[in-house]
């Protein structure tokens, strides 16, 4: 073998190994999971349900159904990419208190859940939730998609697909594209293998949509939430608040009440 040939192939190496690098990093930045549930619903006061459901490649997920008799509508909470479902017991009072039910589940990986983490396996998660809410009975129109950060990707994607009553997404990015853009400016996008196009799919869903994004959010952008919003389709408001990242729903606890209450309350 000759030195130019030697010379490529050792490029090619170099660049394999470089891709594995980033495929690994972006992965192991993307998913937090978390697998001790560190409290119960009922330390809090609130009766629940503990439920295990399977997605269409057989994994077995873990979820807290919290019931409210003569509720119009039901959560279908899908959160972040951190911790798991008992990291956010103050959000499940937060819509208990506005009167409604909540289903929130973990994705494979995270808590109870079976599997490993990944954006394809995460898809199917949240689908799997919203056909166990079907199959428990809840009706279709009576349930109100909500996601936090990433989690809003996966709730965007199943209100594509299926019919809800309304969206509402918290700290969401436009898409995987933007969030590699604003992470890492100085390298190529196709590096990357972070799709999660909210931008396109937003586009198609003409349910009443609230999106919530902090002006002062360190980790996605608040141009990001922004532009996730003015692709949105008609009925859509947009809702600034403030704090960081992971502090801005309880820091503006009391505009988000007001807002969600009235959201809630307007809906045809």
């Amino acid at each position: 073998m000759n030195k130019a040939a030697l010379q490529l192939l050792s490029f090619i190496f170099i660049i394999g190994l470089i891709l594995f690098y980033l495929r690994y990093f972006e992965r192991h930045t993307l998913f937090f999971p978390s697998r001790d549930l560190e409290v119960l619903p009922k330390e809090s006061g609130l009766d629940f349900e503990e439920v295990f459901f399977k997605t269409s490649d057989q994994k077995k997920l873990n979820a807290w159904f919290i019931p409210l008799p003569g509720a119009k509508y039901t959560v279908l909470f899908c959160h972040g990419n951190a911790g798991n479902i008992s990291h956010r017991l103050e959000k499940i009072k937060f819509f208990h208190c506005l009167g409604c039910r909540v289903f929130i589940f973990d994705y494979r990986g995270y808590g109870k859940s079976s599997g490993s983490p990944s954006q394809a396996g995460l898809y199917l998660d949240a689908q799997a939730a919203y056909d166990y809410l079907l199959a428990r009975g809840i009706k279709a129109n009576e349930i109100i998609g909500f996601g936090e950060s990433l989690g809003g990707a996966f709730m965007i994607d199943v209100a594509s697909k299926n019919k809800i009553r309304a969206l509402v997404v918290e700290s969401t990015f436009s898409s995987g594209k933007d969030m590699a853009k604003a992470i890492y400016p100085f390298l190529p996008y196709w590096l990357f293998s972070l799709r999660l196009d909210s931008a396109s799919k937003i586009k198609s869903i003409t349910i009443p949509k609230l999106i919530i994004h902090s002006l002062n959010d360190e980790i996605v952008p608040y141009r990001l939430g922004r532009k996730l919003y003015e692709l949105a389709a008609a009925p859509k408001e947009f809702l600034q608040i403030q704090g960081a990242h992971n502090n801005c729903f309880y820091d503006s606890e009391a505009i988000l009440k007001e807002k969600i209450a009235d959201f809630l309350s307007r809906l045809p």
